[in-house]
C-alpha cells in the first residue's frame, strides 16, 4: 500500500498543507517543534483513529479554529481509497471513506495499515505494563479491526463496573453498606465474556509475532542473545491449552476469580480481575529486560519488535504497511541504524523525521523525497 497524498486543514500547527508523496521514502527535515511529528500523527490517525499525544480532539485543532480535517489518498492492490477525518472542538468527529460517512469505526479501520516507531517506544520495554498492553492492542487493531470494537466494549463494561464498586465502597464508608445489586452480577458475566475474547486475541497475535521478533533480535544482536516474550493474562489457570481450545473454561475461571476477589474489590472500589491488568514479559537470556537490561539491549529489543510488526502485518494483510519513524535514528547507534535501513530498503513506504540529513547515507538520500518542515509549512 502507498500513501499518495495528505491534506491537512487547521490540524495542529498546520493551517493549510498539501503533501504529495512521490518516493518510497520521505525524509522530513527541520528543527524541533516545527511540525514533523504532527504530520506523522495525522497519518497515524488515518490508520488507527487514535492519537498517543492528545487527550481530546480539541488538542488536535489549530489554536483559534473550531474544526480541523485530515484527508489522505491511499493506493492498495484492490484500488484507491480516500480517507477523511473531520474534527470538532465540541462534538463528535466524522470519518468518511470514499466520501461516504462511516457509522462504525470498523468501516474505516484497516484501510491504511502502518507501524510507528519513535524514541518514546523505549517505554514499551522499560515502562509500566500498560505500555505493553497498549502496544499489543494497537497491533491487534491493525491485524483485526473488529478488535477495536471488542476492546471498546470491554472498557465500557469495566467503567460501569468500577463506578458501581465505588458506590458500594462509599456506602460502606458511611456505615450504610448495601448488598451488591443484581447489576453487579450482570456486569461480572459481561466482563468475563468480553475479557475472554480480548485475552484469546492477544494470545493469538503474540503467538505469531514471537518467532519473528526472535529472528530479528537474533540478527541484530549477532546471535549473541536469546529473546523470550511471555504473555501472562490476569487469570488463574489461563494456560496455552485452555486459551486456545476452551473459551468457556476460561470464562468460568474468570467468574470464579471475580468471586474470590469480591470482598477486596468492594473495599478498594475497583476491578482487580481481567485483561486490563495483563502483562507481557520481555526477557533476554532469562533476565527481565525492564529491570536489568542495558540501554543497548532495550533498543535492540524495540527495534526487533517493530521489524516483526512490519513483517506480521504484511503477512496477514497481504500488503506491506507504511512505516513511520519519528526521530528514532538518533536513538540508535550506527550498527542498529544500518540494520533498520537495510531491512526497510524500498519494501515499505517510509516517512522519517530528522533534524538533519547526516543520519542518512548517500544512497538513502538519493532515493528519498526530502521535505523541509518549518513552522507548519512544508516545501521540497
Amino acid at each position: 500500500m502507498y500513501l499518495k497524498q495528505l491534506h491537512l486543514q487547521q490540524f495542529r500547527n498546520y493551517r493549510q498543507q498539501q503533501v504529495e508523496f512521490v518516493a518510497p521514502k520521505t525524509i522530513l527535515v527541520g528543527n524541533n517543534a516545527q511540525g514533523k511529528t504532527n504530520l506523522l500523527e495525522a497519518v497515524a490517525l488515518l490508520s488507527t483513529l487514535r492519537s498517543n499525544r492528545a487527550s481530546s480532539d480539541r488538542d488536535l485543532i489549530y489554536n483559534d479554529a473550531d474544526t480541523a480535517q485530515i484527508t489522505g489518498t491511499v493506493d492498495r492492490i484492490a484500488g484507491t481509497s480516500e480517507l477523511s477525518i473531520f474534527l470538532r472542538s465540541s462534538g463528535r468527529r466524522t470519518v468518511t471513506l470514499n466520501s461516504e460517512r462511516c457509522r462504525r469505526q470498523l468501516d474505516f479501520l484497516g484501510t491504511l495499515n502502518l507501524v510507528q516507531f519513535s524514541s518514546l517506544d523505549l517505554d514499551l520495554v522499560r515502562g509500566a505494563p500498560e505500555n505493553r498492553r497498549r502496544w499489543l492492542d494497537g497491533l491487534l487493531i491493525q491485524l483485526e479491526p473488529v478488535y477495536a470494537y471488542i476492546w471498546r466494549q470491554y472498557n465500557q463494561v469495566l467503567r460501569q463496573r468500577n463506578a458501581l464498586l465505588r458506590q458500594i465502597k462509599k456506602a460502606a464508608a458511611r456505615g450504610k453498606p448495601i448488598a451488591p445489586p443484581g447489576t453487579l452480577a450482570v456486569l461480572d458475566v459481561q466482563l468475563a465474556t468480553l475479557g475472554v475474547r480480548v485475552v484469546r486475541r492477544r494470545w493469538r497475535a503474540l503467538r505469531r509475532l514471537v518467532p519473528l521478533a526472535q529472528h530479528w533480535h537474533s540478527e541484530i544482536s549477532g546471535r549473541a542473545e536469546r529473546l523470550q516474550i511471555d504473555y501472562t493474562p490476569n487469570l488463574q489457570g489461563a494456560d496455552e491449552e485452555t486459551i486456545d481450545r476452551d473459551p468457556e473454561a476460561m470464562r468460568q475461571g474468570f467468574l470464579a476469580q471475580i468471586q474470590l476477589k469480591a470482598e477486596i474489590e468492594r473495599y478498594q472500589g475497583t476491578s482487580l480481575v481481567g485483561p486490563h491488568r495483563d502483562e507481557v514479559m520481555l526477557t533476554i537470556d532469562n533476565t527481565p529486560v525492564r529491570q536489568y537490561g542495558s540501554q543497548g539491549q532495550q533498543r535492540t529489543l524495540v527495534l526487533a519488535l517493530k521489524l516483526s510488526e512490519l513483517e506480521l502485518i504484511e503477512d496477514v494483510v497481504g500488503e506491506p504497511p507504511l512505516l513511520l519513524l519519528d526521530d528514532v535514528l538518533a536513538e540508535l547507534d550506527p550498527d542498529r541504524q544500518n540494520q533498520l535501513l537495510a531491512a526497510i530498503e524500498d519494501r515499505f513506504q517510509t516517512l522519517v523525521t530528522a533534524t538533519h540529513l547526516g543520519a542518512f547515507d548517500d544512497r538513502w538520500r538519493r532515493s528519498s523525497q526530502i521535505l523541509q518542515v518549518n513552522a507548519g509549512a512544508i516545501c521540497e
